[in-house]
Parts: structure tokens; C-alpha cells; sequence
């Protein structure tokens, strides 16, 4: 699935993706690698999957829309220059006109597009901003399609082509309203128990009157909103299952005219708890009994970081046996706050227990979450039992005081006096920047 596609997934869904405990896709037009091998190189076009194309308000001139393409390729030990995007407009014939910008050469209803320094995927740049709208006499549901092939020059070969047959664009005429949130950026270095100021603007910019709007708010564990609106039910999720969250969904029952504007009677105002550390605010807009031509402006999420501490340790155990015997240790995981964590983009868990099993003994029951690994952990180890090193994930998102144990079952086979395996915690990446004590991150399991 292409990352429009993905995007307008998650844009339709926001109501079930967000609750999940706001939990996002990482967005890209390509495969995701951790890890790119410097000998390995790849170019890849990121463009909509699909747009849709307003007639004229009151019959009037057909608006434009902006299709964004980019150009990128994924390894950033090389330098690739020249992007040559050709873009295809035949199959817009009778439906859409496209406007071509500077750093394109038409020929018919094609074009080359230059892109001197083509980006790493993961960065900014390379893009190709084609301008488009309905044309003059198409009629409502029209449909035409765009494509788009690449090539430039670097990687491991000289030459770079994206794939081919794999990128392409439909358009679609349509009318309606078009709703577009725009907020200011996030907020980096706020204080706990600190307020904070969230304006946002919501603008209709479709060829129809949106009659009326809803807008959802939802602020996850460390924000409580400030004020509160007579439009607005306020509701708090559980948190049993994901990260708790809390919402304000609200009703406006006003007429939003083509080009017009709506904000709220005052900017909306969260204040932080002292629990607070990588916080977000997520708003979307929907028109109500229509659907919002855009798509995908009609949402914004706000970064809230706080300057925060959470404090992660691990407990080990001390166990006894005879040779034969079984016994059971539980290694614990503890968050000692002040600050709860979410991995609220990624969904990775905050982070992994791992035990180095001890020697002399052999692991016969291992606990929900933990995976079986080679020693160097490389690979994952053939079987679940008899490991010498298993890593416990935890969920990706921690409260400040949580704490989660994990009852390994041993089999004592030979009895070493003193015995001990390696117990330690590790984020899923780099490294925690939120703790301020590393040395409880390990400890260790002794047996005899």
C-alpha cells in the first residue's frame, strides 16, 4: 500500500486509528528499511494516490488543486543528483488541465521534470508541485489518471530508475466542501503543569457551503484541556487497553461558506501534568452529512514535548535448586516516573527486558512477550524453551508508576554456586534521553 493510500486510511479511520492509542503508520512510498545496506541504493516517486478536483462555486471557473510529488531515494551514503521525473497527463484528457511549474518541460501532455539534488527518503526536498484542476465542460464524477516514472543519476551503479508501471494519480471531479485545518507548529521544552496556548483555523476551501462541522479533539495522558465549549462532550478512554486518552468531541451547527474561515470563541488551552513528557494533541474536522473533498488537510496532530524525566529499572532475581529442579524467576520492569511514556507515532514498545540465561541452567517456560534469540541476538533461536537470551517487549506505552513482571520457568542442570545470567532493559533504538539513572537499567538472575 502506497503511503497515500495508507494515509487516507488512517484519515477515514481517524475516529478507531486515533483511539488505538494513537498509533500511526510511518509514511513513506517505499518499503521500510531499519537498515540499508551501503551497497544497495533505490529511487521511489511519493505521490497521492488519488485527488479530487472541485467544479466552479455557482458554476463558475473550476478550482485548482496542488498534486505534490517527490522524488527520494533511501540510502544516504550516496549522493544522487539529476532526477528526471516524467509525468504523464494523457489520461487526463476531457477531465483535468494541468498547469506545468518552472522546472518542468511539456511535450504534448507530457513533461520532464528536473530535480537537481534528489533527497534521502527521510528528509526534505525533491519535490514537484503540479498545478490542476477540472476542465471546462467535465462533468461531475469524471475520472483520469496520472503517471509517473524517474530516473537519476547515483548509487552503487551510476544510474538510479524508480520502479517502473508502480506510481500513478487519479483524479476525480467532484463538488462539495473542502475542509482544512491549519495549526501552529509543536511545542518543544514546555514545563510541567505548564498551560499551553493550541489555536487552529478551519477554512472551507471546496466549491460548496459545508452546513454545518464537526471537530474532534483528543489529547493523550499528560494534557487536561483547560477550557471547555458548550459544543463539546468531553470523554476519557479507560486505558486498558491502550494508552488513555482523552477526547472532546464537538458540534458546530453554522453554515462555512466556500473561502471562509472558522475558529473557536477562544484558542483552545491544555495544561500539562506533572506526569507529562512526550505529549500529542490530535484535531480533525469532517463536514456533517457531506464528504470533505480534501481528504487529507482536514487533520493535524501537535507535538508537546515536555521537559521530563522517567526513571525505567530492572529487577533481577536470586533463586535455589537442586540439579533436576525447576524454579521460577521473575525479572521486573518498573517505571519510577515522575514522567509516563507513549510511543504514540511508532507504536514500538518503550522498551525490551532481556535476560542472559545463567549458566547450568536451561529455560523451559518462557513468559507471554518474550522472544527466543541467539546469544549475540542476530537471529531469532530455533525453539521457544533452551534459549540463551530472550528479549521481553513491553507495551508501548508505560504510566509512571507501572510496573510489569516476567516469570521465566529454569531448569537447573548442573548446580553452579553463584551462577548468574545478565538482566538489562533497551529501547527499541538508540538510547532512553528520558531517564536519569541508567545505573538501574540492569541487574542480575543468580541461582545457588
Amino acid at each position: 500500500m502506497r503511503a497515500d493510500s495508507v494515509r487516507r486510511a488512517l484519515r477515514l479511520g481517524a475516529c478507531t486509528t486515533l483511539a488505538a492509542g494513537l498509533v500511526t503508520l510511518g509514511l513513506t512510498s517505499a518499503p521500510a528499511f531499519a537498515e540499508t545496506e551501503p551497497e544497495t541504493d533505490q529511487l521511489w516517486i511519493t505521490t497521492p494516490y488519488e485527488s479530487t478536483l472541485p467544479l466552479g462555486i455557482d458554476g463558475g471557473t473550476p478550482l485548482t488543486r496542488t498534486i505534490d510529488v517527490r522524488l527520494t531515494h533511501e540510502n544516504d551514503h550516496f549522493t544522487v543528483t539529476d532526477g528526471r521525473l516524467t509525468v504523464d497527463a494523457s489520461g487526463l484528457a476531457g477531465v483535468a488541465e494541468i498547469t506545468w511549474p518552472d522546472n518542468c518541460t511539456p511535450s504534448g501532455a507530457t513533461a520532464v521534470c528536473d530535480v537537481p539534488e534528489v533527497p534521502v527518503t527521510w528528509t526534505t526536498g525533491g519535490e514537484v508541485h503540479l498545478k490542476v484542476r477540472a476542465a471546462d465542460g467535465a462533468s461531475l464524477g469524471a475520472r483520469g489518471r496520472i503517471t509517473f516514472e524517474a530516473t537519476a543519476t547515483g548509487g552503487p551503479d551510476g544510474t538510479l530508475t524508480a520502479p517502473r508501471d508502480s506510481f500513478d494519480t487519479t483524479v476525480t471531479v467532484a463538488s462539495g466542501p473542502d475542509l482544512e485545518l491549519t495549526a501552529g507548529g509543536g511545542i518543544e521544552h514546555a514545563r510541567p503543569g505548564s498551560r499551553q496556548t493550541l489555536p487552529f483555523t478551519l477554512t472551507n476551501h471546496g466549491n460548496e457551503t459545508a452546513h454545518g462541522f464537526t471537530i474532534r479533539v483528543m489529547a493523550s495522558y499528560g494534557v487536561r484541556y483547560v477550557n471547555r465549549y458548550d459544543a463539546c462532550v468531553y470523554t476519557t478512554s479507560s486505558g486498558d487497553e491502550y494508552a488513555p486518552t482523552s477526547y472532546a468531541s464537538c458540534t458546530f451547527d453554522q453554515d462555512l461558506a466556500p473561502g471562509a474561515s472558522f475558529e473557536l470563541p477562544e484558542p483552545l488551552r491544555v495544561e500539562l501534568t506533572r506526569n507529562a513528557l512526550q505529549e500529542r494533541v490530535d484535531i480533525w474536522a469532517q463536514p456533517v452529512g457531506a464528504t470533505d473533498l480534501g481528504g487529507y488537510d482536514d487533520y493535524v496532530a501537535l507535538q508537546i514535548g515536555a521537559d521530563n524525566t522517567a526513571d525505567f529499572s530492572v529487577t533481577g532475581a536470586a533463586v535455589t535448586g537442586a540439579a533436576g529442579e525447576t524454579v521460577t524467576a521473575s525479572l521486573t520492569f518498573r517505571n519510577n516516573g515522575p514522567g509516563w511514556l507513549g510511543n504514540l507515532g511508532s507504536g514500538d514498545p518503550v522498551a525490551e527486558v532481556r535476560l542472559i540465561v545463567p549458566p547450568g541452567t536451561t529455560v523451559t517456560g518462557v513468559p507471554e512477550g518474550c522472544i527466543a534469540r541467539t546469544l549475540s541476538g542476530d537471529s531469532y533461536y530455533p525453539s521457544r524453551t533452551g534459549a540463551p537470551r530472550y528479549d521481553c517487549r513491553l507495551p508501548y506505552w508505560v504510566l509512571e508508576n507501572t510496573e510489569r513482571s516476567f516469570a521465566f520457568k529454569l531448569r537447573i542442570d548442573t548446580v553452579v554456586p553463584g551462577a548468574a545470567g545478565e538482566v538489562s532493559i533497551h529501547p527499541p533504538f538508540g538510547e532512553f534521553r528520558h531517564d536519569p539513572d541508567p545505573t538501574n537499567n540492569t541487574a542480575v538472575l543468580t541461582v545457588n
